[in-house]
């Protein structure tokens, strides 16, 4: 079969071909368009950001700030969260290196707070921090407590129960979720009657100028900050050489001879969150995070519930006492966790949290076969982002939907270097799940008709400019044809 194009005059006619081609451009044409203007083609929804600073970090050199800060500022409403990204800057606002002051953590928490009620420090710090207490439990018991917390999926509830969390990679690791998925925060139904939604901020940094021993300070070796009680008065064991409970809020670690001791400044967690209005086309995800410390054992009758899971957060990474040679791929530390899911679902995104001499880590289904792997990008320089001897970014997994059924036991491995040894460190696996994919047979077309009741009026502006330029190829195609005479047959 073939179809026709017959010149007469300065007049033709596009044959059905052209127009196919055409109309296949404008459309291409118009996705391109609507991702520029801000417009997820997976789910319809305009893409919105904000950037907010955290309250006052006040350090000086060898000074821990690790602070709860609640109510902070942060979108409000029924909305999907797509990213949380962090670094600390100056009160100018320029990013602060590493190797000055180091991002041991931060973490966001959301929760319920009751209406009327200021919360102290002092119940955040009791409450909120990694050995904190299940505010959930003196709900049940028929009190009435001043907040609750809104924890993650699992699998370390009691422990790990935050929704973003990351430390010195936070500059060059995604915490992008997938379209057209969303994390749902804020939804008026599930908030309880004299409670409002609110969010919470812990940041931990160690300003490390002129310290005796920088790695030592970042991995909170108890020497350097001569401690032997915790932050509570409570004894710190022979055996803990170093870890959070030595690096708390207001501890000092210990400063050069001579070096000047009164430079504190003013420094700032700058956090930039985006995130879609909540609506039907938005899939929501669920957050679980993995501990290779979880102390969680396959049992009969072990159903992998957060219940059944101890998680300590952290380990120390003896060095490694032959065939070492400073080699890291011959000097490594190999921890592995079977852990049984409590879910079904699809895993979207995977990505891990190491400290300094980590050398990534995988999730592995029981039979062996790779799931995700996230590994380490270690900086090279001296400025923001490329500090040598730092992690400045771990790889972020996003696997096809990755199908897990309840109770399938995954594999996780944390793997660190061992040619000297570390304290402290951190081996966490950030997943995010699904309980339903996407429908694939809305085509792009239809997406786009969708989109356009969103695109804003830059969006539409840009819109016409395609659309004249698609005329301007009919006009040249035109032209370029001027001088054929009679009939071109084009065949399909």
């Amino acid at each position: 079969m073939s179809i026709s194009r017959k010149k007469a005059g300065n007049r033709f006619v596009i044959s059905e071909r052209m127009m196919g081609c055409l109309g296949r451009y404008l459309i291409f044409s118009l996705g391109l368009l609507l991702v520029a203007a801000g417009i997820s083609p997976g789910h319809g929804k305009k893409i919105k950001s904000a950037v907010f600073l955290s309250p006052k970090l006040v350090l000086s050199p060898g000074s821990v700030v690790n602070e709860y800060y609640h109510n902070i500022d942060f979108p409000r409403g029924h909305i999907g969260l797509k990213r949380f990204d962090a670094e600390v800057v100056d009160e100018a606002g320029n990013p602060v290196p590493l190797h000055e002051t180091y991002l041991h953590h931060w973490i966001i928490q959301p929760y319920y707070a009751r209406k009327g009620v200021e919360l102290s420090e002092q119940d955040l710090r009791k409450n909120l921090g990694f050995s904190g207490q299940d505010s959930h439990r003196n709900l049940e018991s028929g009190s009435e407590p001043d907040f609750i917390l809104v924890k993650n999926g699992g699998l370390c509830r009691n422990t790990l129960r935050h929704y973003f969390g990351l430390g010195s990679e936070t500059r060059k690791t995604s915490t992008h979720v997938p379209d057209p998925y969303g994390i749902e925060i804020g939804n008026p139904e599930e908030i309880p009657d004299g409670y409002e939604f609110r969010w919470l901020l812990n940041t931990h940094a160690i300003d490390t100028r002129g310290v005796e021993d920088r790695l030592g300070c970042t991995e909170c070796r108890c020497d350097l900050y001569n401690i032997t009680v915790d932050e509570y008065g409570r004894p710190i064991t022979s055996d803990y050489k170093g870890g959070l409970l030595c690096c708390y809020d207001k501890t000092q670690c210990r400063v050069r001879k001579g070096f000047d001791n009164g430079r504190t400044r003013t420094l700032y967690l700058k956090y930039t969150v985006t995130w879609v209005d909540w609506d039907s086309s938005v899939l929501p995800v669920t957050i679980y995070i993995l501990d290779i410390t979880d102390s969680w054992k396959k049992t009969k009758g072990s159903t992998g519930i957060n219940d059944e899971h101890n998680c300590h957060v952290e380990y120390d990474v003896k060095p490694c006492k032959s065939n070492c040679a400073g080699d890291d791929d011959v000097s490594l530390d190999v921890e592995r966790k079977s852990l049984a899911m409590p879910f079904n679902g699809y895993i979207v995104y995977g990505v891990c949290h190491q400290h300094a001499g980590g050398r990534g880590a995988a999730l592995y289904r029981e039979d062996g076969g790779l799931i995700c792997s996230s590994t380490p990008t270690y900086g090279k320089g001296v400025e923001p982002g490329n500090e040598a001897g730092y992690i400045v970014g771990m790889s972020t997994c996003y696997p096809e939907p990755v199908k897990v059924t309840k109770g399938e036991t995954l594999v996780f491995e944390s793997n660190y270097s061992s040619a000297i040894g570390h304290t402290g460190v951190m081996g966490l696996f950030y997943i995010m799940v699904a309980q339903q994919l996407p429908d694939h047979g809305n085509s792009f077309p239809a997406l786009i008709r969708g989109n356009l009741k969103t695109v804003n009026l830059s969006g539409l502006v840009a819109v016409a400019g395609v659309v004249a330029l698609v005329v301007i190829a009919a006009v040249v195609y035109r032209r370029q044809n001027r001088q054929q005479d009679g009939y071109e047959p084009l065949s399909t």
